[in-house]
């Protein structure tokens, strides 16, 4: 039962995919479609994901979008190793204040269910008011790392804005 007129709008939110081979069209991003509609169904104003090539392009992307301001962008892909992979190293120059514990706790999740969780190297952290979240690229995930962020992502924004929810 959710009753929207009681509860305040957590304001909006901005999607990234990092995945040269969607953004070139070799197959179609199955993550960010999945990120949007659990961020509208958490109440955010999102708009459809921004898919960019892994490298300096999510760098691009990100400042493209933390220029409305959005409570939340969360990224996926390009938390890995490959040579391309470099979404952390155009998140972490954005990052005023980091929030690790975010990240220990979607790794922590993930590594109950795959060793690879350990590969992810994202950041989560704040640039100005906007938490932003590097989840992997991986469909299964970007699912650990949601239900990471279901009990807190609503609170988070709240804190940032000033609320006293401590």
């Amino acid at each position: 039962m959710n009753d929207s007129n009681s509860e305040v709008s957590p304001g909006a939110a901005g999607v990234l995919i990092a995945s040269t081979r969607a953004a070139a069209g070799v197959y179609e991003d199955k993550t960010g479609p999945v990120i949007v509609d659990w961020l509208r169904e958490r109440g955010f104003d999102v708009a459809e994901p921004v898919v960019v090539a892994d490298g300096p392009a999510v760098g691009q992307a990100l400042r493209a979008l933390l220029v409305n301001q959005p409570s939340v962008v969360l990224t996926s892909g390009g938390t890995g190793l490959s040579p391309t992979d470099q979404t952390p190293e155009m998140t972490l120059p954005l990052l005023e204040r980091e929030v690790p514990g975010i990240m220990e706790a979607i790794r922590a999740a993930g590594l109950s269910k795959t060793p690879m969780a350990a590969l992810s190297r994202g950041h989560a952290g704040l640039a100005g008011d906007t938490l932003i979240v590097n989840l992997p690229g991986s469909p299964k995930g970007v699912m650990d790392g949601l239900a990471v962020l279901e009990p807190i992502i609503k609170h988070i924004c709240e804190q940032v804005r000033g609320g006293h929810g401590h």
